[in-house]
């Protein structure tokens, strides 16, 4: 039996301010990060300030965040857009120590995986995510 994925698409912000960086979370996530949910299209924002103005938008439904990014990292973004954000995406935060994982915690985000980037686990724990979150927005309707 095959899994038919919902339609539409799944809008995730990937911030960092090194372009490759956005640029191998792009390659890793691929065009879809399961069978079960949607086609992703991918938002790169390079400054906090364009993050800021994506997600007052709307539309976003889930959020990518460099821990490592100048001169505003993922994190304290993160715990920022957690308070000033009103029904603030998931967010899932890279890391580039273990030892930053309470950071992670602090700041609310919703999952944490560490550099490198690996094309196995970021999809993985992005799915995850996004399902809850689908899932929660199923639920309030």
């Amino acid at each position: 039996m095959s899994e038919v994925a919902p339609a539409g698409k799944a809008t995730i912000l990937v911030y960092s301010d090194d372009r490759s960086t956005r640029g191998q979370v792009r390659v890793a996530l691929g065009r879809r990060v399961a069978a079960d949910l949607p086609e992703i299209e991918v938002v790169e924002c390079a400054t906090h300030q364009a993050v800021s103005r994506t997600l007052a938008a709307g539309g976003i439904d889930l959020v990518i965040m460099d821990g490592e990014a100048v001169p505003a990292g993922g994190i304290g973004l993160c715990r920022q857009v957690k308070d000033e954000v009103a029904n603030c995406p998931p967010v899932v935060l890279l890391v580039a120590r273990v030892a930053d994982a309470w950071l992670a915690t602090w700041s609310r985000a919703e999952a944490v995986v560490p550099y490198p980037i690996d094309p196995v686990r970021l999809p993985t724990s992005v799915a995850d995510v996004l399902r809850t979150r689908l899932a929660s927005e199923a639920n309030a309707r």
